[in-house]
């Protein structure tokens, strides 16, 4: 039996990735479709100009869009999949929660908030408890989760693998980020093409506080964040889909690059639909990994790394994953599934 589901936000590029996602899918089933008033009245099909490369489904081409208001979804519907701009985001998703709505949104508004679950499935599944402590302070039929910044989803899982065996102490990370994280219209092939540019608003920031929610534990009525210290430095590059980037860490034991690489192959994955078989990949070339030839590993789902390296204080090494897809779409539907196996729909 599957569960009916709302995407809002569904006309950008998130919103497309999460309908390719969807359809078809074993749990899930779209149901109804949200985006800006101007959007409301409108086919699918017309209303999102859909930008990729896969057919848009037929099941949903033809869908009516919505005005993006929980009095506008249809009552069947369990799981609302958002995609909203954060300004947008902090105003509704608090108004479908109200409502009775479980929300597992991609937006960045309140994934710091303390009784908010962000969640990678794979590394700390046991924060979505905090979905108890939420309803009690809110007084909420319904829950809001978030999945992290799609930059922080790269480098979290290995980072958990070192964490679990070695300790971390600090981490220093670079960030080489696809024109795809800024949506359709984020940077202009003016500024992108022959060039680089060393800013990303904001996103240093959501690296270095997110990191340390996901790495914390969770003692049932909290989350006690990591103390490791976290510096970021994020870049934009002219490339579609993947984000590359390069990370030092001081760990508390002493590593060698060996068993760096062996503790990461071995981070295990969940069995939920989405979970990459492998979640961590880790390639011995030290050329690799690489946007074009490793952001697609298990339908894009799987963390890719290279370049590990001992340095005097810990590792060093590279990680990629595609950010649209396991950074964005794929990261809500798998906290969506995570939410299935554990009863909250």
């Amino acid at each position: 039996m599957t569960v009916d589901v709302g995407i809002i936000g569904a006309t950008g590029a998130v919103g497309q990735r999460l309908i390719q996602l969807l359809d078809p899918h074993p749990d899930f089933e779209i149901a109804a479709l949200s985006a800006s008033a101007e959007s409301a009245g409108e086919s699918y099909r017309d209303a999102a100009k859909w930008r990729i490369n896969h057919p848009i489904p037929e099941t949903v081409a033809e869908m009516t869009v919505r005005e993006t208001d929980p009095d506008e979804m249809p009552d069947d519907v369990d799981l609302v999949f958002s995609s909203l701009p954060s300004s947008v985001g902090e105003r509704v998703e608090p108004d479908f929660c109200e409502a009775g709505y479980i929300v597992s949104s991609n937006s960045s508004n309140a994934r710091r908030d303390e009784d908010v679950p962000l969640t990678i499935p794979e590394v700390n599944a046991d924060h979505l408890d905090l979905i108890e402590v939420q309803r009690d302070e809110r007084g909420w039929d319904g829950a809001l989760v978030k999945n992290p910044n799609c930059s922080t989803i790269t480098m979290v899982p290995p980072l958990a693998a070192l964490d679990e065996a070695f300790g971390l102490e600090s981490i220093t990370v670079s960030t080489l980020q696809a024109v795809s994280g800024a949506g359709y219209s984020g940077v202009t092939s003016m500024e992108i093409i022959d060039n680089a540019i060393p800013h990303i608003g904001g996103e240093e920031k959501k690296m270095e506080t997110e990191s340390r929610k996901l790495l914390g534990s969770f003692d049932g009525a909290e989350v006690d964040w990591h103390t490791a210290r976290v510096d970021a430095s994020c870049n934009r590059i002219p490339t579609l889909d993947g984000h590359l980037e390069n990370v030092w860490t001081d760990t508390a034991e002493d590593v060698t690059a060996e068993e760096a690489a062996e503790v990461m192959r071995e981070y295990p994955p969940l069995d939920l639909h989405s979970s990459p078989d492998q979640l961590v990949h880790v390639y011995e070339e030290p050329d690799r990994p690489q946007p074009r030839l490793d952001r697609g590993r298990e339908n894009g789902m799987a963390i890719a790394v290279g370049g590990i390296q001992e340095t005097d204080g810990g590792i060093q090494f590279n990680c990629l994953a595609h950010n649209t897809m396991r950074g964005a779409a794929g990261a809500s539907i798998l906290n969506g599934e995570l939410l299935l196996e554990n009863g909250y729909l």
